[in-house]
């Protein structure tokens, strides 16, 4: 039997680091960091497998089509 190996990587590409970068202003290391805080979080509460379910490109691939997709076609939508 062969086992099968899994390689999915969920925050692959995104910063978790406290330290502020040095090209990073102030408003957007904070806005980062709260930003990976609500993701930890929703991690810990769904677990991998609903995550990767969620998110199977990976949290970074969603934050990237989320900033594209303004907040009133998000709210149309509903």
């Amino acid at each position: 039997m062969t086992k099968t190996v899994d390689n999915y990587k969920a925050f692959e590409g995104v910063n978790l680091s406290n330290a502020r970068s040095e090209d990073e202003s102030y408003e957007d290391y904070r806005k980062r960091l709260k930003q990976n805080k609500d993701i930890l979080k929703m991690y810990s509460t769904v677990g991998r497998e609903n995550f990767k379910q969620m998110f199977p490109n990976g949290i970074l691939e969603a934050l990237k089509t989320a900033e594209k997709t303004p907040q009133e076609e998000v709210g149309e939508a509903e």
